[in-house]
């Protein structure tokens, strides 16, 4: 019997859906991971970043998604105020309530509180596809985005805003937090959170490039740098293989050798799974992500 999340030997390939998903660091270089509902028709209680499906009657932009489905989803609002009138806590928390109600969308709420969403803040930081054999897909753009060296009380005016992140009530997350990125990593292969193969790659990326336990001016122009180059542009079509000698299953990523890239160049994950959950995930990327160009993969093996 085929699994419910995959297609049968004869379906055609599912249409991957756009959308965007947010990596917010804060100056203590955490990140804000959400917990979906255990519920949920995608990614069921897997810990990921804020995010969700490009909606085009309410997003001009996937970088619009990113920030609609953050705040939506954890209250943490990336947006500038040219108002001189501070926008508080509880006045953020009642707007989200009743965008989740439909007593309202998000571009009502911005506009009647004179916000802008803070797009030129988002960095481009790769985009997924899911593979073909999945009845659900997604074509999901990631951006990273750095929250200010201060925690105000509410949203003063000119500022973007952090303050604690929060659930929506489990109507899509049951639970939100800012975690190291080493800390997230760890977690994960003790058993205690579930990740995906794509939130994986991200935090182990940003696990070596965030060492300290504060944020410095270095550390964010090093991921904006990144993020300028062919890193951020970088669309990644996850290849599954099995090893022949080990049994052992690899995404394959661009760039690698298997896929195009030159003999001994490794860009792919060993992965284990248990049902739909990913028991153990190990990156193995050997070349500099700065500098090199993974998008043109010819002469595939797979």
């Amino acid at each position: 019997m085929t699994p419910p999340d995959r297609l049968g030997p004869k379906d055609p390939p599912a249409v991957p859906r756009l959308s965007a998903s947010l990596v917010v660091i804060n100056h203590r270089n955490e990140v804000l991971l959400v917990q979906r509902n255990p519920q949920a028709r995608s990614f069921a209680g897997a810990h990921v970043f804020p995010g969700g499906n490009y909606d085009a009657k309410q997003d001009t932009s996937l970088a619009m998604t990113a920030i609609r489905e953050t705040f939506e989803e954890s209250g943490l609002l990336i947006a500038t105020n040219d108002s001189s009138i501070d926008l508080d806590n509880a006045s953020l928390d009642q707007s989200r309530r009743a965008i989740h109600r439909q007593k309202t969308d998000f571009h009502t709420f911005l506009r009647n509180h004179s916000l802008k969403p803070d797009l030129a803040s988002l960095h481009p930081f790769t985009t997924w596809v899911t593979p073909p054999i999945s009845s659900r897909r997604f074509r999901t753009q990631f951006y990273v985005t750095f929250l200010p060296n201060f925690v105000p009380t509410g949203f003063s005016s000119g500022h973007r805003e952090e303050r604690l992140p929060t659930p929506d009530g489990g109507l899509e997350v049951i639970a939100a937090r800012f975690i190291r990125p080493e800390d997230a990593v760890a977690e994960f292969r003790a058993r205690h959170i579930n990740l995906m193969p794509p939130q994986y790659y991200i935090l182990e990326t940003l696990r070596q490039l965030l060492p300290e336990h504060t944020s410095t001016p270095e550390q964010r122009e090093r991921i904006a740098l990144l993020s300028r180059g062919p890193f951020g542009q970088l669309v990644i079509n996850p290849k599954s293989h099995r090893d022949p000698s080990s049994h052992k299953e690899f995404f394959v990523y661009e760039g690698d050798e298997l896929r195009g890239g030159p003999t001994g160049r490794l860009h792919r994950a060993a992965v284990t799974r248990k049902g739909t959950v990913f028991a153990e995930i190990e990156l193995q990327r050997n070349f500099d992500i700065f500098t090199e160009d993974m998008s043109c993969s010819c002469d595939s093996k797979l």
